[in-house]
């Protein structure tokens, strides 16, 4: 007689098997602040995290283009998400953060407040970005709930590639 297992547990062990491939369904991000709202971007955009330091300014740019800056002989234009979301008077201290993002094969900084965290998020656990008549949702790629924390899960490549940023072409370069 052959050693088989009873019929319950061959079910048990299918959903077994399906819950362990959810649990795998995860995407990992950078959390930041911004104000007092925390934010979370796909960590696989992120090349590297710095302090903030001078920028070159460039004259005829919009305000929330702080300049640029020489990254190993790279030139890396910074934007502070602080003014691009209209979070009030930007600040620049010891604790503010540049997040040097590479975005189809653009290098681009963005300005934040601090960086939290790196967190891994299932995907079930992302809620869509509910719908604003007031507010654009375009670049919002949801909402998450964490540890009583709400994330506001951000399409980076998305918004800097966005016309309004002007930081790429249509084919995705540099400008």
């Amino acid at each position: 007689m052959q050693n088989q297992s009873p019929p319950h547990r061959d079910g048990h062990h299918h959903r077994q098997k399906d819950r362990q491939k959810d649990e795998m369904a995860v995407q990992e991000f950078l959390t930041f602040t911004l104000g007092e709202e925390e934010y979370a971007i796909d960590i696989l955009k992120v090349q590297e995290i710095r302090g903030y330091d001078a920028v070159t300014r460039i004259a005829n740019t919009p305000p929330f283009i702080k300049g640029v800056i020489n990254l190993r002989g790279t030139i890396v234009p910074i934007v502070d998400m602080r003014i691009k979301f209209n979070l009030g008077e930007a600040v620049y201290n010891k604790f503010t953060v540049v997040i040097v993002l590479n975005i189809g094969r653009r290098i681009i900084g963005i300005v934040v407040d601090s960086v939290s965290d790196v967190m891994s998020l299932p995907v079930d656990a992302i809620s869509a970005a509910p719908a604003f008549a007031m507010f654009d949702t375009e670049f919002l790629l949801g909402l998450a709930s964490v540890e009583g924390r709400m994330l506001i899960l951000l399409d980076i490549e998305r918004l800097m590639s966005s016309a309004e940023m002007a930081l790429m072409d249509d084919a995705g370069t540099a400008r």
